[in-house]
């Protein structure tokens, strides 16, 4: 436990099944080391969500020793589709299923309960904002990034000169429903991927758990017969693949292989939109093995056109600390929102974490 005498802002991380929490110093200096996890509720719906959330907030404030009365606002991240201002879709998502979820304002009916500000951004976006300000550092408010976080789904983000943009409608950084190249990219007699959002060849259709389990491991399977996975159900052999990719499995690293140059050609059209400093990849990817972690980011980087004057300042890293990332976006957007003029965040005591 830190003593803290300064200002804090409160950074919560709300997920399918757990929300995870972190304090923030307005100098910089967070407050949480590790997780500091408490059960969502929000199959329990928008009432019971809303209670769960002020519940991680009370936890972490006890867990870090701070006061109520330093907390100056508090940063909330969601998983979407939400609005810009925390409105979460009207036609619900997978972790917001249930009717009273559809058009909810959970920003608002967080900042009602709580007595505080609340900012709010969509999970993809609070774990870009995370890795931008880790690899920066003090440089971040004069850089610009893209994330391409790969989950369910494929999650983006898109932060300039220290902040994320988040568009007309928080639509912003969408990158999972942008079309990409498919020329190349799949096999001859490979369909051509949809994703559940009805779009054919998007960058979700590829490069998501979604999409390994629905287009690329059917097709891939039916390339190696006798392939082990094919006798498991397709959720757990969708599941079951990155271990089997660590392991040099060649049907793997065909589907890995796939997925990441479907992120270098996503990259390419950020490039050219935006032409960024940074390349980000976050994801189940970040907790693989060491080699397979770092041949997935060499080639989502070979996959990725640049031009030369572009190629000289581009970086690839990884979102850094995963599980954490998301509460640690929110609280540095929070701390952002009470005083403009950021510090650059650091770790916890007595010396930051390594970043890529």
């Amino acid at each position: 436990m830190v003593s803290v005498d300064v200002p804090v802002v409160v950074g919560l991380d709300n997920g399918g099944t757990s929300n995870n929490a972190t304090v923030l110093r307005l100098d910089g200096r967070f407050l949480v080391d590790g997780l500091v996890e408490t059960p969502s509720e929000v199959t329990a719906g928008p009432q019971a969500a809303i209670e769960a959330l002020a519940g991680a907030f009370d936890g972490v404030l006890a867990h870090a020793g701070v006061p109520r009365g330093l907390v100056r606002a508090v940063g909330l991240d969601t998983p979407g589709p939400a609005s810009a201002t925390g409105v979460i879709s009207s036609r619900g998502s997978t972790n917001f299923a249930q009717p009273a979820w559809h058009g909810f304002d959970v920003r608002g009916a967080l900042e009602r309960r709580l007595g505080l500000p609340v900012i709010y951004h969509n999970d993809g976006n609070a774990a870009a904002l995370y890795a931008h300000h880790v690899h920066f550092g003090a440089d971040a408010a004069t850089r610009s990034s893209v994330a391409a976080i790969v989950g369910t789904g494929l999650g983006g983000a898109v932060v300039v000169d220290g902040r994320v943009v988040t568009g007309a409608a928080g639509m912003a950084g969408e990158f999972g429903h942008v079309h990409i190249p498919l020329a190349g990219l799949l096999a001859p007699d490979q369909p051509e991927p949809r994703c559940a959002c009805g779009f054919a060849g998007d960058a979700e259709s590829v490069a998501s758990l979604t999409a390994i389990r629905r287009n690329l491991l059917p097709y891939w399977l039916s390339r190696y017969p006798g392939h082990p996975l094919a006798q498991e159900p397709p959720d757990r052999a969708a599941t079951l693949l990155r271990g089997y990719a660590e392991r040099g499995d060649a049907l793997a690293r065909e589907v890995f292989a796939q997925q990441a140059a479907a992120l270098g050609r996503l990259f390419t059209i950020a490039a050219n939109f935006t032409d960024p400093h940074a390349y980000f990849v976050g994801g189940g990817v970040v907790e693989a093995a060491p080699e397979f972690r770092d041949w997935f980011v060499d080639t989502v980087r070979t996959h990725t056109v640049l031009r030369q004057e572009q190629a000289a300042l581009a970086t690839f890293a990884l979102v850094p600390d995963r599980d954490m990332a998301g509460a640690r976006g929110v609280a540095i957007a929070a701390a952002e929102a009470v005083r403009p003029a950021a510090t650059p965040p650091r770790s916890t005591d007595p010396a930051p974490p390594p970043h890529p």
